[in-house]
């Protein structure tokens, strides 16, 4: 019995630093933001006790906007999964059969995760310009000229143009992940199929996606909540412009935090933010557990 609880006394102490670590960098910044969200603070001054006014608010006022950036953002992420997963999967499908080139096809789709973020949304910046873009000047060589737009300051056309290199982005990230997994197939199940005379299309259907499901399941989380806290490409692109038009929670935030200077508002919302990341989460692994 001493020896047990030494044991575990032992694995408490390897275990502390991490934990500390742990608590000082995640637990204790949420700690934070829920307790000013209860507040109307401009991050300077003294704080005045509101209670749960900034979370009415928030739901409320549609000066703020919180629901058509939480709308934008749920596009965003039904996009992903119904867009962006399908390509991704299909890549990983194809690639995992020994095509030649493997290595050089994973490579090419994996390289826009690699690159950053910031330097893509540069890209795009002069891929989407009026005057001299690629896509406008596309449009003009082939004869379609009155569908030259300016892409990115027309509320009609910006949110699909901003949605458009956010889900090319990470299309090669979702592929590797699913890639690892169609690898990992035994090699013995697609032979014993092949023989009893499935095609291809049966082997992925009855084989491989169930075996590969708790890396689909990964994947759909790794979607949904990234779209939701999607903030860089959309920040580069058009910093939720016009109009609010391409609005999503990350970017109110910090609308809110520094140039409202509503610092228990911008609180607030990254304390939903997270809310809504792990109910989805849970949600997703439900409806696979249920599948299961």
């Amino acid at each position: 019995m001493n020896r047990m609880y030494s044991n575990k006394l032992h694995i408490l102490i390897f275990i502390l630093p991490a934990l500390l670590l742990f608590c000082a960098i995640l637990i204790a910044p949420i700690g934070a933001s829920a307790y000013f969200s209860l507040f109307d603070w401009n991050g300077f001054g003294e704080k005045t006790y509101i209670g749960f006014s900034n979370y009415k608010e928030l739901f409320t006022s549609d000066a703020i906007g919180f629901l058509k950036a939480l709308r934008n953002s749920l596009l965003l992420a039904a996009l992903s999964v119904c867009l962006q997963l399908p390509l991704a999967l299909a890549l990983a499908l194809a690639l995992g059969k020994k095509i030649k080139g493997e290595r050089l096809f994973l490579s090419v789709y994996f390289m826009p995760v690699l690159i950053s973020t910031v330097v893509i949304g540069q890209l795009w910046l002069k891929i989407y310009n009026p005057t001299y873009g690629v896509l406008n000047v596309f449009l003009r060589a082939i004869g379609l000229e009155s569908w030259a737009k300016i892409w990115l300051g027309d509320k009609a056309t910006a949110l699909g143009a901003v949605l458009v290199p956010t889900l090319w982005q990470y299309v090669g990230y979702h592929m590797l992940l699913l890639y690892a997994g169609v690898k990992s197939v035994p090699p013995e199940l697609r032979e014993a199929a092949m023989l009893d005379g499935a095609s291809d299309a049966q082997v992925n259907r009855y084989i491989v996606l169930p075996y590969i499901k708790p890396i689909i399941k990964i994947s759909v989380i790794f979607a949904v909540t990234g779209s939701l806290k999607s903030f860089d490409m959309i920040y580069v692109l058009t910093n939720g412009g016009p109009l609010h038009a391409t609005e999503v929670p990350s970017t109110l935030m910090i609308n809110m935090l520094f140039l409202r200077n509503r610092y228990g508002m911008g609180s607030t919302i990254a304390i939903l933010l997270i809310i809504l990341c792990f109910l989805f989460a849970l949600i997703i692994s439900a409806i696979f557990k249920e599948e299961d």
